[in-house]
């Protein structure tokens, strides 16, 4: 045999002993899991659900860290430039899938791009519900365009920041009813919903699992869900279509890992997830948090998330520069 023979040889031998090593001892230490928005929101809510389920799935400790800002850039970017070894996840929204496109539009260099992370298991997928206070003027959705309508850029509705979830779903929205709105970016779902119960905003469009809690006690009113169906939490809520709303949008939480993980540490991880979704305690928690499991495995979740980035990224285009 050639030296480049031998050169090939000793190289497949020793990628072949890595994926073996990988496959026969992953993980052998704590996992951080990597929420890229702050306490309180829909993927810390899902996160710390997940927490106990995924440390028996795995027999390790998993460890939650918040790393919140710019609009889940911030943690998204610490995991995409994480060493590939399975010891850090990222739990995210969508929001993520259109953060690199809106850092272009303001002509700045993205934090990190989509390629630079691997899917890993889609947990849920929510409706966007849209609340006002319990104290709110507004009892129907209809109420609440009529006056959009009557006062153009008075009626004001709060997001988690700019080009976040919350803001390009009420941006749809506003497209789709020809009503014009203002915009009060916060720093994460937490705050926005502080936002809204203080009165400093007049609505709010939030996952089901953030603020059901509120609208069981009282202090918050749903005038209508951005799913195709009824929430089976909120059976008299209507959708936006029966509203005469041709708008959509759901929250999907997920996990990813670094792009380039090993295969074997990749295919354990989808199989802890899939281990999780399918436990009915977990599913149980979930479907209490108003967040039932919507599963989907990681290639799968890969080609739904990429598609749900293209139909996303064209209403910040016409959103446009905000900074």
């Amino acid at each position: 045999m050639n030296k480049l023979g031998k050169t090939i040889l000793s190289a497949t031998l020793a990628s072949l002993s890595a994926v073996a090593f990988a496959q026969s001892t992953y993980p052998t230490k704590p996992v951080t899991l990597v929420v890229a928005f702050p306490p309180g929101g829909a993927a810390d809510i899902v996160a710390r659900i997940a927490q106990p389920h995924l440390q028996d799935a795995l027999k390790q400790p998993v460890v939650i860290i918040n790393r919140a800002g710019a609009g889940g850039s911030l943690g998204t970017a610490s995991v995409a430039t994480a060493a590939p070894d399975g010891y850090t996840l990222l739990m995210a929204l969508t929001s993520i899938a259109t953060n690199p496109e809106a850092d272009r539009i303001n002509g700045r260099k993205p934090a990190f791009e989509l390629n630079q992370l691997q899917p890993i298991a889609q947990i849920s997928a929510d409706p966007f519900v849209l609340m006002v206070r319990a104290d709110s003027p507004y009892k129907t959705l209809q109420q609440l365009m009529d006056d959009a309508r009557r006062r153009p850029g008075v009626i004001t509705y709060g997001s988690s920041g700019n080009y976040g979830t919350s803001h390009v779903a009420t941006q749809s929205l506003a497209g789709t009813a020809d009503i014009k709105l203002l915009h009060v970016p916060y720093g994460g779902g937490a705050p926005t919903l502080a936002a809204l119960l203080g009165g400093q905003v007049d609505f709010v469009p939030f996952a089901p699992g953030v603020a059901i809690a509120h609208v069981k006690l009282g202090k918050l009113r749903p005038l209508a869900t951005f799913g195709p169906t009824r929430l089976a939490a909120l059976p008299d809520v209507p959708t936006l279509k029966e509203a005469g709303y041709d708008s959509q949008y759901l929250v999907i939480t997920g996990a990813f890992v670094p792009a380039g993980t090993l295969p074997p540490v990749s295919v354990t991880l989808r199989n802890a997830f899939r281990t999780m979704t399918s436990n009915p305690e977990f599913r149980a928690k979930m479907e209490s948090a108003g967040a039932p499991v919507s599963y989907l495995d990681g290639p799968e979740f890969g080609a739904a998330f990429e598609a749900e980035a293209q139909r996303l990224n064209a209403v910040l285009k016409r959103i446009g520069k905000l900074e």
